[in-house]
């Protein structure tokens, strides 16, 4: 039994605001049916997105309703609400918030009051001020991203197989992503085993017309799995013919020229920036201690530190490492962490409102599994060490058995034995980012400006 009624806010709706909702739905489930407890989840999309499922979305693997879970759906018992929280007052248990319907109500943004707060905002990508970063380049954090990528992909393969002019189509089929960590190297290598497979429809267009750059700024890729395994992936990129450039960085991508720091220029259509993320602005918008990398200092047991009534986890905390002794070590902010934190999280509130200690998250890092395209992959688990197709089927295993709900596990599944027996789609999208720009046309009107004057265009 609770000793008093609890409202409990969860802002964020990714793997920690999932997870640690659910969990409490279940926990406080009598206290939920007597009215004892009210669970608030306030996120900005009304899904959680799987994003180790990302580059399987954007190679057409994986349907994208598939790759996201809905939050009304696993959480009957909570109060959903899409919306953004842009400031949280701690001393006061207040949140401001805004909504779809904050803009036309006129009444401005609205306070919400808890007893309990869970920050779990999550990350955004960290961009630096390179020209033409911002009007050119698309990040790889979201579904509608993977999605609009792919489009982008097979759009750019079109009109290379249709223009006259050569440097239009080296433009066209020239694509840079920028960062090796899992985003970059994941998506790079199933989107050009997407776009290999692709070429095999197109009259005038050869896998070794197009140019596939990984540009990165430190000496390795990939450090989760370790310098070997490291290493081996660069050389199988390479033996793809991708040319993976390591101590270098992208000074501009102005007027579609990708230039590099070691003097290289390359005409390009696509940049994709997966370098790096930095913790939620909402956190500087508390009144909460942050760590120097901008994250909420936290204590072993998921609590704010020094701070009651306040816990966070995943991206947005720094929570430190109790399994090694190296003093001032953090837990990696990655999903491996933020589910099970999720887990101590949910049950170390339920025992503050039952009067209980609280637990100490405790979780050694078991390895990565990685995939570079249909049946290549590396893994490095529990000190193993796998590559190629032994690798890929881990990943994909694991990633099963990781995925929310049985009902995503089996539609996943069945997807992946239907793409097995039968060809891959290679089907541009991209007028389904303008819906109406067909209509705006045929009435008289003109296209609006996000279609560029090209209602099938995905850029």
């Amino acid at each position: 039994m609770v000793k008093e009624r609890a409202r409990i806010l969860v802002v964020g709706g990714g793997y920690v605001g999932m997870y640690t909702a659910l969990r409490l739905q279940r926990r406080l489930k009598q206290e939920l049916g007597r009215g004892e407890a009210e669970i608030t989840v306030v996120t900005p999309d009304p899904y959680m997105t799987y994003q180790p499922f990302l580059p399987e979305a954007a190679a057409g693997s994986i349907s994208p309703r598939h790759v996201v879970v809905p939050l009304r759906r696993v959480l009957p018992h909570c109060r959903v609400v899409v919306g953004e929280v842009t400031a949280v007052d701690h001393a006061k248990r207040t949140a401001t918030l805004t909504t779809l319907a904050t803009e036309e109500e006129g009444a401005g943004p609205q306070q919400l009051t808890y007893d309990e707060l869970v920050l779990a905002p999550g990350s955004v990508s960290r961009t630096l001020p390179i020209p033409g970063l911002a009007d050119y380049a698309i990040g790889f954090k979201t579904v509608e991203e993977a999605i609009g990528l792919r489009n982008h992909v097979i759009e750019q393969m079109d009109i290379a197989s249709s223009t006259r002019d050569p440097a239009i189509r080296d433009a066209a089929l020239t694509f840079v992503f920028v960062g090796g960590g899992y985003a970059g190297v994941e998506a790079l290598g199933e989107l050009e085993d997407m776009a290999r497979y692709t070429t095999r429809y197109y009259h005038n267009v050869q896998p070794d017309d197009m140019k596939w750059i990984l540009v990165e700024a430190s000496d390795r890729i990939l450090p989760e799995v370790g310098a070997d395994l490291g290493r081996y992936t660069v050389s199988e990129l390479r033996r793809r013919n991708i040319d993976v450039r390591l101590n270098t960085r992208l000074d501009s991508c102005a007027d579609r020229v990708a230039v590099l720091s070691d003097g290289a220029r390359f005409p390009t259509r696509t940049v994709v920036w997966t370098a790096g993320v930095k913790p939620h602005p909402l956190l500087a918008a508390t009144d909460l201690p942050l760590s120097e990398r901008g994250r909420l200092k936290c204590t072993p047991e998921l609590t704010v530190d020094g701070v009651t009534h306040a816990w966070a986890a995943g991206d947005a905390a720094a929570v430190p490492d109790v399994t090694v002794d190296e003093p001032g070590r953090e837990t990696a902010p990655n999903a491996q962490h933020a589910v099970r934190q999720a887990k101590v999280l949910a049950d170390n509130i339920v025992r503050s409102l039952r009067g209980e200690p609280l637990q100490t998250y405790s979780h050694t890092y078991v390895g990565s599994v990685a995939s570079l395209g249909l049946h290549k992959g590396v893994a490095h688990v529990y000190g193993r060490k796998l590559k190629g197709y032994p690798a890929w089927f881990m990943h994909r295993a694991y990633h099963l058995s990781r995925v929310p709900t049985v009902n995503r596990k089996m539609r996943v599944l069945a997807e992946w034995t239907l793409s097995g027996l039968f060809k891959r789609e290679i089907v541009s999208l991209g007028s389904l980012e303008h819906p109406r720009a067909e209509f705006e046309l045929a009435a008289g009107g003109k296209p609006s400006d996000e279609s560029s004057g090209n209602p099938k265009g995905s850029s």
